[in-house]
């Protein structure tokens, strides 16, 4: 069977790993830190698929940041990334193709084509994390949008202008429901500034009650934005992935959602793909995109 090389590019981290077109993780998964500018990461890229060109057809890379239609190209980037990094001249890292996605898509595809979602044609992933991502497949095909950028968690949860969001705007949903949320709504419970999401989790787990309440009101801006997808989207499933989507109640969430949405009922699943569903996707979209076997 035919092999790509995996990439996901982090703001901390990189990961690198042979991956077959059935979605199997083929070789060791290689971590690198991240390099500090966007120079510094294309030559770590180029040192990287160097090893492997020899062994595959083409390598995929998952990355934070907006990626056009052509899957060529970073369009608009995001904060956890250096300046400039939209520049990158990705086909000048091989002789051999190159497909980009973004990681929130990526993992989406993951999870359609080989995790919880597996199966079911309509589908939304969230990556709960220091922000959120998402990626939205309708009918078994990723939805791109216009420009390539669809799948953005950016709509308004209030309009009173109370959360500033890393975009630029207030009271996105990014916001609410994050990590960063999370530790937000810590904030407001106990007026502890100092407060973090370690702090009421840990805190969740003694039966701390302000941490409690926290918790239950992070949970229930999660599920307002469930909510809005379900009713715009009609999907089979909403799998919720990434480093907070763990600490997520899916049964309670499942309930609240299916009590209050007018379409038909969704499911509310934890991710399986684990920590490399951003490699694994990528080289699955590429295996279709190239039409490669």
């Amino acid at each position: 069977m035919k092999t790509a090389l995996g990439i996901d590019i982090g703001g901390t981290k990189i990961y690198a790993a042979l991956i077959n077109g059935s979605g199997e993780i083929c070789s060791e998964v290689e971590k690198y830190s991240t390099p500090k500018t966007a120079k510094e990461i294309v030559e770590k890229l180029k040192e990287i698929i160097s090893k492997y060109e020899g062994e595959v057809e083409f390598s995929a890379i998952s990355t934070a940041g907006g990626v056009n239609r052509e899957n060529t190209k970073v369009i608009c980037s995001t904060a956890n990334l250096p300046e400039g990094y939209p520049n990158t001249d990705f086909s000048s890292l091989s002789n051999k193709p190159v497909f980009v996605e973004n990681d929130a898509n990526c993992a989406a595809w993951a999870e359609y084509k080989t995790g919880s979602a597996k199966g079911m044609e309509n589908s939304i992933t969230l990556t709960l994390g220091t922000g959120v991502g998402g990626g939205i497949i309708v009918d078994g095909r990723l939805l791109k949008g216009k420009s390539g950028t669809a799948g953005e968690m950016h709509f308004k949860m209030s309009l009173d202008k109370k959360r500033r969001c890393t975009c630029g705007a207030y009271d996105c949903f990014e916001i609410y429901a994050s990590g960063n949320g999370l530790r937000l709504s810590g904030i407001d419970v106990t007026g502890n500034k100092d407060i973090t999401t370690y702090d009421i989790i840990e805190g969740v787990d003694k039966g701390d009650e302000k941490m409690l309440r926290a918790y239950n009101i992070w949970q229930n801006h999660i599920i307002a934005g469930l909510c809005g997808l379900a009713d715009i989207f009609d999907p089979d499933c909403i799998v919720l992935s990434g480093s907070m989507g763990k600490f997520c109640d899916i049964e309670y969430m499942e309930k609240l959602v299916n009590e209050e949405i007018v379409t038909m009922p969704t499911k509310i699943l934890h991710a399986s793909s684990g920590n490399y569903a951003g490699m694994i996707g990528a080289v699955l979209l590429g295996f279709d995109k190239l039409k490669l076997d």
